[in-house]
C-alpha cells in the first residue's frame, strides 16, 4: 500500500504555491521605449522560472512528507490454524433463508479469526473450490457474499465429494492445527466419491472436521455426520434456528482457538530520494537558466 508517513507536511505545497504567485523578485527596473517585445520574452522567461520554483518546492515537501510503500509480511506460517469452510449451496438451502442466515454467521467467524488461513468451498449437483487457503479474509468474504444457491446445481448434495475435494487443499499444508467445517441441511445422493474414501483422505491430512447440520432433523443423516466428526477427532452438532447456528460457530471458535499469533512485521520501502533527486535536477536546470539569461542581458 502506498502512502506518506508524514502526510501533513503536503499542506507545505499551498504555501509553496502562494509563495511563487505573490513573492515577488526585486529588481531594478531599466525602461526603454518600444519595448513591447522584450517585455513578451521577459514574461516568458519568467513563467518558465515559477513554474521551475514550484516544481523544486513541491518535490522537496513531497520528499519531506516520505512517501513509502507499506508490505505486511508474515513469519512461520506453520504455526496458524488452517480452516478449510464447507458450505452446502443446494436448492434445499433456500428454504427459510438458511443460506442467507449461514453465510451471514460465517462472515462474523472468519472475520474473528485474525491470525489463521482461511479457504471456501461450496457443493449441490458438485463441489468446487470458491477460494483456496489464503490470510486474506477479506477477498474470502467477498466472495463468499456474492455466492448464491445455483451455482453449483440445486437439486442434489455432493456431500461427500465436497469433504473430498477440500482434503486435497491441505495436500502441501505444513500447519499443526488443520480444520473443515461443513455444514449441510440434507444427505449425500451423488455417490460420486465413497464416504470412507473422503474421511480417509481427511485423516490422512489430519484435518479435523467439524460437522453442521442444520434444518429438520429428517433431512439429514445424524449417524453419518457424527461419523464423520467423530473419526477426525471433531464434533457433530445440529441446529434448527439463526441463534444456534451462531452457538455452534462460537464454540468452533473457542475449540479452536489460535494460542500462537503468527508473526508479522510491516516491511516500509522508502521512495523520498527520487522526488529529492528530481527536485535537485531541476534546481541544476534553474540556476543554468537564470545565469545564462543574465550573461545574455
Amino acid at each position: 500500500m502506498f502512502s506518506f508517513e508524514y502526510p501533513y507536511v503536503l499542506l507545505l505545497l499551498v504555501l509553496a504555491v502562494a509563495c511563487v504567485l505573490f513573492c515577488k523578485e526585486k529588481k531594478r527596473a531599466i525602461y526603454f521605449p518600444n519595448t513591447e517585445l522584450l517585455g513578451s520574452l521577459t514574461r516568458s522567461r519568467q513563467w518558465l522560472l515559477n513554474t521551475l520554483r514550484l516544481a523544486i518546492l513541491s518535490l522537496l515537501i513531497i520528499g519531506l512528507s516520505s512517501p513509502i510503500k507499506t508490505q505486511q509480511i508474515i513469519l512461520d506460517n506453520s504455526k496458524g490454524h488452517e480452516i478449510s469452510l464447507i458450505l452446502d449451496a443446494s436448492g434445499s438451502m433456500a428454504h427459510l433463508d438458511k443460506f442467507r442466515i449461514v453465510k451471514a454467521i460465517m462472515v462474523d467467524f472468519i472475520s474473528k479469526r485474525k491470525t489463521d488461513k482461511i479457504a471456501l468451498s461450496v457443493f449441490a449437483d458438485f463441489a468446487y473450490t470458491v477460494v483456496p487457503l489464503t490470510y486474506d479474509k477479506k477477498s474470502v468474504i467477498k466472495m463468499l457474499s456474492n455466492i448464491e444457491i445455483g451455482v453449483a446445481g440445486k437439486r442434489k448434495t455432493a456431500l461427500y465429494e465436497a469433504l473430498f475435494l477440500s482434503s486435497k487443499l491441505f495436500n502441501n499444508s505444513k500447519s499443526k492445527e488443520r480444520i473443515a467445517i461443513l455444514l449441510t441441511d440434507g444427505k449425500d445422493n451423488t455417490n460420486s466419491v465413497p464416504l470412507e474414501m473422503a474421511i480417509e483422505r481427511a485423516k490422512e491430512n489430519k484435518i479435523k472436521v467439524y460437522t453442521v447440520a442444520v434444518g429438520d432433523q429428517r433431512d439429514y443423516n445424524v449417524d453419518i455426520l457424527s461419523h464423520i466428526a467423530n473419526s477426525t477427532g471433531a464434533k457433530f452438532f445440529s441446529a434448527n434456528s439463526q441463534k444456534s447456528i451462531e452457538d455452534i460457530y462460537k464454540q468452533i471458535n473457542q475449540l479452536e482457538k489460535s494460542e500462537i499469533n503468527i508473526n508479522k512485521y510491516e516491511k516500509k520501502i522508502y521512495y523520498f530520494h527520487y522526488p529529492l533527486s528530481l527536485a535537485l535536477i531541476f534546481l541544476w536546470i534553474y540556476f543554468w537558466r537564470k545565469n545564462t539569461w543574465n550573461l545574455n542581458k
